[in-house]
């Protein structure tokens, strides 16, 4: 018997291996095939949507799906979400103004250059403290949840390696590569998530403090993040 299109759709099968942000680009390549109805993508956008901060992206499949205004609570959200990103924006001040330095010779890309980062420095002549640190990976988290994948990418760049040099939580350094090679992804950054996929693989094949089938969830996740860079 002839099948259709969708039955060789895989979307379902690899969504359970991704972050769903990676799920959104499938979603848009099977509207313009028109594989499914354009309600059942609609519906599956808004399914996903429903755990992120891309409220106004929510906003406007709602109104399309249902042909009615997004309810007050959406709205309510998005401005508990901006406030959210003020606060945490306050918290990092002092490492976003070194990361948004535009001089050529400013530390950050001093450091960025030489690939290494003096973390006694940054305490000593920039008053940098781990709060900073940790208050930056919370609002690169928060960039990557609202959509914003520059940003993230470029913040988690700096968290990893500001831990890196500080030798501790290693846990929440490899949390923000996973959220760096996804941005990287969305971005469409193929050079930069390669070297970021090399990074992972490395960190899980080195893990000793994992069991095998933690190995193995991981190595399953890193082989259907890797299917958008190959």
């Amino acid at each position: 018997p002839h099948m259709s299109a969708a039955s060789y759709d895989l979307t379902s099968r690899m969504a359970p291996f991704l972050d769903r942000h990676l799920i959104f680009p499938l979603l848009e390549f099977l509207e313009i095939k028109e594989i499914h109805s354009a309600d059942d993508i609609l519906r599956s956008k808004l399914d996903l949507l429903t755990d992120t901060c891309m409220v106004d992206f929510a906003v406007n499949v709602h109104t399309k799906l249902n042909k009615t205004d997004a309810p007050a609570d959406m709205k309510n959200r998005r401005d508990e979400i901006v406030t959210k990103l003020k606060a945490l924006k306050e918290e990092c001040q002092p490492l976003l103004t070194l990361i948004h330095d535009e001089d050529e010779n400013s530390v950050m890309k001093q450091l960025r250059t030489d690939k290494m980062f003096n973390y006694s420095t940054l305490t000593e002549q920039y008053s940098i403290t781990q709060a900073n640190v940790d208050s930056l990976y919370r609002y690169a988290k928060l960039q990557f949840d609202c959509g914003n994948y520059s940003f993230s990418a470029e913040y988690l760049f700096y968290v990893r390696a500001l831990l890196t040099a500080l030798g501790s939580e290693r846990e929440k350094s490899v949390h923000a590569l996973w959220g760096k090679l996804a941005s990287e992804i969305l971005n469409q950054n193929w050079e930069s998530a390669l070297e970021d996929l090399g990074r992972l693989k490395e960190f899980i094949e080195s893990r000793t403090s994992c069991t095998a089938a933690q190995v193995l969830e991981q190595r399953t996740w890193l082989i259907h993040w890797s299917l958008f860079v190959f």
